[in-house]
């Protein structure tokens, strides 16, 4: 069985491995959390999509306790961490790749936002156009889509694209000195090994819910599919490098 304080120390884990990648995460996590908060509703409605095992909805629940926070992931692993770790959370499995993905939230009203971290560039840009559409049907006009992600300039700008990278790259080696935590790979081969994981492991197999690279790492796929999805605005609220916080807001 995994209790409540093992899901928590692996948590905890998670988070490590992550920074390693990500070393203004605690950062980014704040400046996104922030502009939830920005919308000035006393109970907000948010999805979090792609939630992994619950960081940032954890982290949302924290600075609003009022708010209805709905965790989606297609990891049967992750999202049990997840609700073992946070019973306060409602974590739904979906698959954001398929159509009608957005019928498993059970929502009763429109959302305010919808929030993600480090995880749709891992959906190709053919999936991600119908998904970005239909979360703009479940939106409330005005409602806001907060992507936190590593999101390269275009293509007609290398430069500034590689200049991006190499920020990031420069400010995680000044973090870490050369001592870098656990990576992704490490991570998963523990929690594999970890006989309280057995089943779920089992069904993350079953499931084929693996990464297979970063299919649309380009900033300019998400505002295009955005736009045509009926967002009216998009622009960066927060940035360093390539790691940027991009804010959609629905007509």
């Amino acid at each position: 069985m995994l209790t409540h304080d093992a899901a928590l120390d692996w948590i905890a884990r998670w988070d490590r491995q992550q920074e390693g990648y990500l070393p203004d995460r605690e950062e980014r996590f704040t400046a996104l959390i922030d502009a939830v908060e920005a919308l000035d509703r006393p109970d907000p409605l948010v999805i979090d999509l792609g939630c992994g095992p619950g960081s940032l909805s954890a982290r949302l629940l924290d600075r609003l306790p009022k708010a209805t926070v709905i965790s989606v992931d297609a990891d049967p692993l992750l999202l049990g961490l997840g609700r073992a770790a946070y019973p306060r959370l409602t974590f739904v499995s979906a698959d954001l790749r398929r159509p009608g993905w957005s019928r498993s939230l059970g929502l009763d009203r429109p959302a305010d936002a919808a929030v993600s971290t480090t995880a749709l560039h891992w959906i190709s840009e053919e999936d991600l156009r119908p998904m970005y559409a239909e979360l703009a049907g479940v939106l409330r006009p005005g409602g806001l889509l907060l992507n936190g992600d590593h999101l390269d300039s275009d293509d007609t700008t290398p430069a500034i694209a590689r200049l991006e990278r190499a920020v990031h790259d420069r400010e995680t080696e000044r973090r870490f000195a050369g001592d870098r935590p656990e990576d992704w790979r490490q991570w998963w081969d523990a929690v594999a090994a970890d006989p309280a994981f057995a089943d779920l492991h089992v069904e993350r197999v079953t499931a084929g819910a693996h990464h297979h690279g970063s299919e649309s790492h380009l900033l300019s796929t998400h505002v295009g599919a955005l736009r045509d999805a009926g967002f009216r605005e998009t622009g960066t609220l927060w940035q360093r490098g390539n790691n940027r916080l991009l804010c959609a807001i629905r007509d």
